[in-house]
């Protein structure tokens, strides 16, 4: 029963799926067509080949192909497409010369795709000469699509004259052959040709796209031709492309800037709908080099209120390209707002290296740039050069403030080395500088105090005129994280009792405190009252939070029915349960859990560990080394953890 369970559990897992295809399944396959026509097996294969390609599957396709006994043109065909579409163009040709060697015939649809590979890899580009001379020679070169591949090939070589001669004998051109030759004429600045083919897209009735527009137009910017650049825009305008296609947006600002036209850079640029990165780059640029250092600092402001999604997407490239600008303007020195926003943006897009190098390379040291580091250093997790930072302000007289202390005191309550001593001597600095009364300080005081001294942290609270909510949580969460359950309960309805209510992060305190104090009635009661309350619908955290509590209790079927009731629980509630499956000794929902996990988070390595210490635990050690194995085939890693940083002295 138990090998059947293993079995059952590698098909129902995608990821191991895979991996099993070419053993039992594939091999009961070939036993049972042994019979079968050769032509019906190869067309299965070829079958089964295209729908692991489609579903991104190059491993078990290419277990496949090498199974087989029998392979026809179409195979090659798949097999070289796929290899291309995932980068692996040089396994791709290989796999063209090998069916030439066995005799194969290429038919139309192996040479675009074998052409392809060769312009996009310049060490086959000379290969594709060759593929071109198969052309020739099995009558394929009247082929239109064949043909654009090869003029595609030769612009890859910089040929002109070779794709040049293609492209004019080709009986009819589409659109996208067009476009390869506009490409290559931008390339080299030849705007004669360029213009050329532009023209001849007009006669032949090839209506031009976004692509188009954007050779066409970074063409006249290499050549500053201003007046035909306007011509363009009025067509652009006319047909729409500059408001719907952001790279034609770009290009325009481009050619205005190239041409030193300042009015039409910022007029194209007011035109682009959704300016991205390049789009503020380009016109901030263009004021910068014409000395319209004004409007330049203006446009910056704004593109810092703009980079606002660049910190949430941790954009390190876009953000060293708006660092470039700030060197070329000048601002890395006169202004101190843009060098600690420097320091921030690399540090939420946690690159503390580079937040670290602009902060080193300020000529002096100010408050506001000193702050940003600390809240970078605290983004990065590294809370011990935190500590060193706020020491190095206090010697070098910068000054401190609120932000200074709450960072210094929350780096603090997340150190291992935390003492009551260093506490102290925080809490000092702040009521000799005045922000002892300040909510956030003393919010983070009583979380430093908890770590170490929790009487400390209370009488911290019990000293707060009018605690607000976020005090209460500090509070709370100082005795959750010690274990104390009782009191976390107990502190939650003296907030009732004072008409406070609490937010999700102070039930998850409390919930916290119940669960590692063993309280699952009263953290069933919290929970269930939560809605009619406090008007707080439960989210993935608190069911996972919920989970946590029951199974550690031992109640993991009960933690099982408030999974499936939620639906959409992530990946750290289904981890809970397993660790309680394990605690517990529940083989059956273990299982199921460890299949959910497993489908949630497929490319994570912690997930693949402990899904097969379960396994190894309940005695599956097969399917526990099975997975071992997938996990290292995959080349899956731990994620690496940041290293201290030593700041300057």
């Amino acid at each position: 029963m138990r090998g059947a369970q293993a079995l059952n559990f590698l098909r129902k897992t995608t990821t191991l799926a895979q991996h099993i295809r070419s053993t039992a399944a594939t091999r009961l396959e070939f036993g049972s067509c042994l019979e079968a026509n050769p032509s019906d097996l190869v067309y299965t294969h070829n079958r089964k080949i295209d729908d692991l390609l489609k579903s991104g599957d190059l491993i078990s396709a290419h277990e496949v192909f090498d199974e087989m006994s029998l392979r026809d043109v179409i195979t090659y065909n798949l097999m070289i497409s796929g290899n291309s579409r995932n980068g692996c163009s040089v396994k791709a040709f290989e796999l063209y010369a090998e069916m030439v060697s066995h005799g194969l015939r290429e038919n139309a649809s192996t040479f675009p795709s074998v052409l392809s590979v060769c312009s996009g890899d310049e060490w086959l580009c000379r290969e594709g000469i060759q593929v071109h001379c198969r052309v020739i020679s099995l009558g394929f070169e009247c082929n239109m699509f064949i043909r654009s591949a090869l003029v595609g090939l030769y612009t890859s070589l910089r040929l002109v004259y070779v794709a040049l001669k293609l492209f004019d004998e080709m009986p009819e051109r589409n659109l996208a052959v067009c476009n390869l030759m506009l490409r290559c004429y931008c390339q080299s600045g030849d705007s004669k040709g360029l213009f050329g083919v532009y023209r001849r897209m007009g006669v032949e009735g090839v209506d031009e796209n976004g692509l188009s527009y954007c050779y066409m137009i970074r063409g006249c910017s290499n050549d500053r031709l201003l007046c035909e650049g306007k011509q363009l825009h009025s067509l652009v305008v006319k047909s729409g492309w500059n408001v719907c296609n952001i790279f034609v947006g770009n290009a325009l600002v481009d050619l205005y800037s190239a041409c030193g036209d300042l009015y039409g850079s910022k007029t194209s640029f007011d035109d682009v709908q959704e300016q991205d990165v390049i789009s503020w780059n380009s016109i901030v640029s263009v004021f910068a080099d014409y000395g319209s250092m004004l409007e330049s600092l203006d446009l910056f402001r704004k593109m810092q209120f703009w980079g606002r999604d660049l910190h949430r997407n941790s954009d390190t490239q876009s953000g060293k390209q708006i660092h470039c600008y700030v060197l070329k303007m000048g601002f890395d020195v006169s202004s101190v707002h843009v060098q600690s926003a420097l320091i921030d943006m690399y540090g939420k897009c946690n690159d503390i290296e580079s937040s670290v190098s602009v902060h080193q390379s300020l000529p002096r040291l100010t408050l506001e740039c000193c702050n940003s580091l600390m809240t970078s250093l605290r983004h990065c997790g590294i809370t011990k050069d935190i500590i060193e930072m706020f020491g190095l302000m206090i010697d070098e007289g910068t000054g401190i403030n609120e932000v200074t202390l709450s960072t210094v005191l929350k780096a603090l309550s997340l150190s291992e080395a935390v003492t009551s001593q260093s506490c102290t001597l925080v809490h000092c600095c702040a009521i000799k500088s005045g922000y002892a009364s300040d909510a956030a300080v003393l919010c983070s005081l009583i979380d430093a105090y908890s770590k170490s001294e929790n009487e400390v942290s209370r009488k911290v609270f019990d000293e707060i005129d009018s605690p607000n909510v976020f005090c209460w949580t500090s509070i709370i969460n100082g005795y959750a994280r010690n274990g104390m359950g009782r009191d976390c309960v107990e502190m939650l309805k003296e907030m009732d009792g004072k008409n406070l209510v609490p937010d999700e992060v102070t039930i998850l305190s409390v919930l916290s405190g119940c669960s590692h104090s063993g309280l699952v009635e009263e953290g069933e009661v919290i929970f269930n009252s939560l809605e009619s309350k406090y008007g707080i619908v439960p989210g993935r955290k608190l069911y996972a939070c919920m989970v946590d509590l029951l199974g550690r209790a031992g109640l993991v079927e009960k933690a099982k029915l408030l999974l499936k009731a939620r639906g959409d629980a992530d990946c750290i509630a289904w981890s809970s349960l397993l660790q309680s499956c394990r605690v517990h000794g529940n083989e059956a929902i273990g299982r199921r859990a460890a299949e959910v996990l497993m489908d949630l988070e497929p490319d994570n390595f912690a997930v693949y560990i402990q899904v097969s210490k379960f396994y190894f635990e309940i005695g599956d050690f097969e399917i526990s080394r099975r997975i071992r194995e997938i996990a290292a085939s995959r080349e899956l890693m731990r994620e690496i953890g940041y290293s201290s940083v030593i700041l300057r002295n």
